[in-house]
């Protein structure tokens, strides 16, 4: 079901707020804030925080690129790992650079 501008009007309004505030506030119920504190990421957490899709980020799991560990049945990513993960990415794309100058 598509709602119209007079619809999403109507609603705001209801609310008591406008239809700017509204469609922001819809738009950001999807984005889930990370928590900073967690030391052991899901593996979607991770691919949130990397930036990369899920598939990509079990990828990186299955490869070994990205260590893992088992906390009971659960995989879970060290917040720590993702570092060291960009940190070497960096020094890799550091040093293919210098070669190619």
């Amino acid at each position: 079901m598509s709602e119209t501008p007079l619809e999403l009007a109507r609603v705001a309004h209801a609310l008591g707020t406008t239809e700017h505030v509204l469609l922001r506030l819809i738009a950001d119920q999807g984005r889930v804030a990370a928590d900073p504190t967690l030391v052991a990421l899901t593996v979607e957490e991770a691919a949130r925080r990397l930036g990369v899709g899920r598939t990509t980020m079990y990828a990186l799991v299955a490869s070994g690129e990205v260590p893992s560990v088992t906390i009971g049945r659960l995989r879970r990513v060290p917040a720590e790992a993702l570092k060291e993960y960009v940190a070497a990415r960096t020094q890799t794309a550091g040093s293919t650079a210098a070669l190619a100058a």
